[in-house]
């Protein structure tokens, strides 16, 4: 991974090889970056994207293999527990230009990686809602 700051932005590229999700986890972390958004378009060829069953209160989850292009990436930082928090979610199209969706939970850069990330001031905590099944924020 290699980054550049500007202001309250950062522009980073993730390497063939390396899995989104969690590169950018360990980026806030190392950063001290507790609130902010996330975009970001590539290519993965090994992704798990989630559905939330609202009535059973549960991710269901799909991997998906092959050629995908992310189109697009987007979601929030915050923190559960004082930890980084990242909510993303994601759009992969394959070769027919069909289009799969979903929370992302990992996805292995095919080719390359470029996200923006905007560093808020502050920091919104999340916290378990019994009722919902989901971390909210805490507002």
């Amino acid at each position: 991974m290699k980054y550049r700051r500007f202001g309250s932005k950062f522009i980073v590229r993730i390497d063939k090889g390396e899995e989104i999700v969690q590169t950018l986890k360990s980026f806030c972390r190392e950063q001290g970056i507790k609130l902010g958004a996330v975009t970001g378009i590539g290519a993965t060829n090994r992704a798990t994207v989630g559905l939330f069953d609202a009535e059973k209160k549960e991710y269901k989850a799909k991997e998906l293999t092959g050629n995908y292009e992310i189109a697009p990436l987007c979601g929030n930082i915050s923190t559960l527990q004082g930890d980084v928090y990242l909510h993303i979610h994601a759009n992969l199209c394959d070769s027919e230009h069909k289009s799969f969706g979903g929370h992302l939970n990992a996805a292995v850069v095919s080719a390359t990686f470029e996200a923006i990330i905007e560093v808020m001031e502050g920091e919104i905590e999340r916290e378990f809602s019994q009722e919902i099944g989901l971390n909210l924020y805490k507002i």
